[in-house]
């Protein structure tokens, strides 16, 4: 069978760079998936797909809707993503996807702060959304993003997933499919903690955070479009059981598969087994 890619791989070979081709395709389900030899042409790639789904939306509606996700897996994309043309920024509105509850509000781990460095400050966005985890009353905080987002559906998600298979911070054991709120404070399991250690955001286990406000898998795949970019070997395995494995809460980044407009991209480190 050959799947198409015409999104992304017509727009990069077209109007781009011809030297951004994925060395393996695949898909699953409803989810398609591409992996490139380097993590520089995949980020270039999750954006390129990135940007031509705003610029397409931005030709027949007045402003689009994007959460973006906070994390070393995003560098690439982000850095390509606020360089590409013909992007009105100005009728972006951006959000984020999880937060740290306790965290200092400058602390440079903090999710928004990291959102701000590599993307909120350098484009004019419409209007920046953040969730704030220093908030006194954390379920009122949960109350005012949700309202948010309802008076904002979202139209486009640009996440990762985690080494043990989350989107935002929908663990195994805390994600739910059919969660009925769209933002909720979430316990962080070890694996994800350790994540935390392994991308030198913390120096040890015992630094990060015990518990986020994430917004729900409902609140994420219920946009028209998400790019998800997820490279290295630490991934590895995730990216395999989120491709090849049953769709599980146990999982939840399977979740995409059900989504009709998701595309994965991974580098030749995070894809090796696919």
């Amino acid at each position: 069978m050959r799947y198409k890619f015409h999104f992304c791989y017509d727009i990069i070979t077209k109007e781009r760079v011809i030297e951004l081709k994925p060395i393996k395709q695949c898909q699953s389900d409803m989810l398609r998936v591409a992996v490139y030899a380097t993590r520089a042409e995949m980020g270039a790639a999750a954006a390129a797909a990135a940007a031509e789904r705003i610029r397409s939306h931005l030709r027949t509606h007045s402003e689009i809707n994007i959460i973006f996700a906070a994390a070393p897996s995003q560098n690439e994309m982000l850095d390509t993503l606020v360089r590409e043309p013909d992007i009105d920024w100005t009728r972006v509105n951006a959000f984020h996807m999880d937060e740290y509850i306790g965290l200092p509000a400058d602390a440079p781990q903090g999710f928004g702060n990291f959102l701000t460095a590599h993307i909120f400050s350098r484009v004019p966005f419409r209007q920046v959304f953040r969730l704030n985890g220093g908030a006194a009353d954390i379920a009122a905080e949960c109350a005012r993003y949700s309202e948010l987002l309802r008076q904002n559906p979202v139209d486009l998600v640009c996440l990762g997933i985690g080494e043990n298979g989350h989107i935002a911070f929908n663990d195994p054991g805390v994600a739910q499919f059919d969660d009925p709120v769209l933002v909720k404070t979430a316990a962080l399991d070890e694996v994800c903690r350790m994540q935390q250690v392994h991308d030198d955001c913390f120096g040890a286990l015992s630094e990060v955070p015990t518990h986020a406000l994430t917004l729900t898998i409902p609140a994420l795949t219920r946009a028209a479009h998400l790019v998800c970019t997820v490279p290295a070997a630490a991934k590895r395995d995730a990216v395999t059981k989120t491709v090849w494995g049953p769709i599980t809460e146990q999982v939840p980044a399977t979740a995409m598969r059900r989504h009709a407009d998701a595309v994965l991209f991974c580098d030749a480190a995070s894809g090796a087994d696919l």
